[in-house]
């Protein structure tokens, strides 16, 4: 009788949470660079702000990826989607076009056009509903707004039904859009270009906020001069582009009235904790160690403001890091594991030489990109030869260049897990590969494809709520990062 009781109060307790209403304000935070190695080594030197307050009162764990991992945007695709590229289409921030034999930004959309931008750029090649998408369908009145410093991200983060989209140009130093989400530019990002108050940050200098022996790890120049930055000269890895992100969202969250009624709204943000100087996501000089002081502050006067607006109980954040330089090729050389570079042109360029010894002088491949060599379909059916012979052919040729740990036609890619998760079928070349430990992926002599070689690199996540709700306790997959929130 008492095991019935306490199962039926338990069906009750667990029924009731779900009932619980959504929390009237849902911000994201996607943090390029964040780890959870450098979160635990600063966290002694936060007496306050919005770091000091998640590490003591947000559920914490760490993600990893099913995937292979570039330290592009196709972490941000999957964190907001809950699938991997195989699915939700973006393997890659770029993409080869056999139209042109050219690669081309995985957003691009010539039926939009930009605002203050030439970029023109939208969701619609994004396969899966994100998170986003979700709040969309189950608020139709939701008002969502995505902000950040550069386009990809900042799309990834709107997904297909946002109200607006903004990031800060690189090149006129304003709040820009993409005209494929309904409010366009929105009106305080307007206000503040009007103003200059971008300029006006721009304008300062930025240096040490601290004595540089205060720092943990500070370089050997920076104890002998420290460091000083003209912010415009490296605005989109200083600071202030985290304070600009910030306050748009508050300006846009008080104009909007966002988490002022009973239907929630969200914010997505794009922040940013490298340095211009950094080689590693791991803190190795003070000015990267500043990047975190100031985003503890400016997440600090975040939560501040929507305290004082909404009410501590009525919003909550969700901060997740993403890998994006991992671990740098010096520090893996000074433990005797060196990277090495592997050329993906050079392949497809002895890859051609390879198939006209075979079958004669004619351009057999179309070009390479990411993990695939693209081959001529045209010229293969004009001669009458039977494609998966010649997939089957590269395949065995390019298993004997160095660095390759296996080569495969694509039709064969699901056979392997993470090599199968990572691809799209939609931009896959015709035969594919994968490089071994220590190797990274070049697209010529000095376009790196693969910035993060690390295995299995893991991302930080920080959810704080106003509430008491239930958390899960283990490590998570990056594809259940969305679950936290919808």
């Amino acid at each position: 009788m008492r095991k019935t009781y306490l199962y039926h109060t338990l069906i009750l307790c667990l029924f009731a949470l779900g009932l619980q209403a959504a929390p009237r304000l849902t911000v994201v935070a996607v943090v390029d660079g964040l780890t959870a190695d450098n979160l635990t080594t600063l966290r002694p030197y936060w007496q306050q702000g919005g770091l000091r307050t998640l590490s003591e009162e947000a559920f914490q764990t760490t993600v990893a990826y099913p995937q292979l991992v570039y330290g592009g945007n196709e972490t941000t695709a999957t964190l907001m989607t809950g699938v991997t590229p195989d699915r939700h289409g973006y393997s890659m921030d770029n993409y080869f076009a056999r139209r042109d034999r050219k690669t081309h930004t995985m957003l691009e959309d010539e039926s939009v056009r930009g605002i203050g931008t030439k970029q023109q750029i939208s969701a619609k090649n994004l396969l899966a509903q994100t998170l986003t998408d979700r709040m969309r369908i189950a608020y139709p009145n939701a008002k969502i707004y995505a902000i950040g410093l550069q386009p990809e991200s900042s799309v990834l983060l709107a997904g297909h039904a946002a109200n607006a989209c903004c990031w800060i140009d690189a090149e006129t130093r304003q709040w820009t859009a993409t005209a494929a989400y309904t409010e366009g530019l929105p009106s305080a990002a307007y206000e503040q270009n009007k103003s200059g108050r971008i300029a006006t940050l721009a304008a300062r200098q930025w240096t040490p906020r601290m004595d540089i022996p205060t720092y943990t790890a500070p370089t050997d120049q920076e104890r002998k001069k420290g460091f000083a930055y003209n912010v415009e000269d490296v605005l989109l890895h200083a600071p202030q582009a985290n304070t600009l992100v910030i306050e748009l969202a508050l300006a846009i969250q008080k104009e909007e009235k966002l988490g002022m009624d009973a239907t929630p709204d969200m914010l997505m943000l794009q922040l940013n904790t490298l340095s211009p100087n950094a080689k590693s996501d791991r803190i190795a000089s003070a000015e990267h160690e500043d990047m975190y002081l100031w985003l503890n502050q400016d997440l600090g006067y975040l939560m501040e403001q929507l305290d004082k607006r909404i009410g501590r109980t009525n919003y909550q954040i969700l901060v997740v890091g993403r890998p994006i330089l991992g671990t740098d090729p010096q520090s893996l050389a000074d433990i005797h594991m060196p990277v090495q570079a592997f050329n993906a042109d050079r392949a497809a360029a002895l890859t051609g030489t390879y198939l006209m010894a075979l079958y004669g002088h004619e351009r057999w491949v179309d070009g390479a990109y990411g993990q695939s060599i693209y081959l001529n379909r045209n010229l293969i059916e004009q001669k009458r030869l039977n494609l998966e012979t010649l997939q089957r052919q590269v395949a065995n040729f390019l298993m004997d260049f160095e660095g390759v740990q296996i080569a495969i036609p694509n039709y064969e890619a699901m056979r392997y897990p993470m090599l199968g998760t990572t691809l799209c079928k939609r931009h896959t070349g015709d035969v594919v590969f994968m490089l071994q430990p220590g190797w990274r992926l070049m697209q010529d002599e000095k376009r790196s494809i693969d910035k993060v070689i690390d295995d299995n690199p893991e991302s930080p996540v920080l959810l704080w709520s106003g509430t008491i709700r239930p958390m899960p306790q283990e490590r998570l997959d990056a594809t259940q990062v969305a679950d936290l929130i919808f």
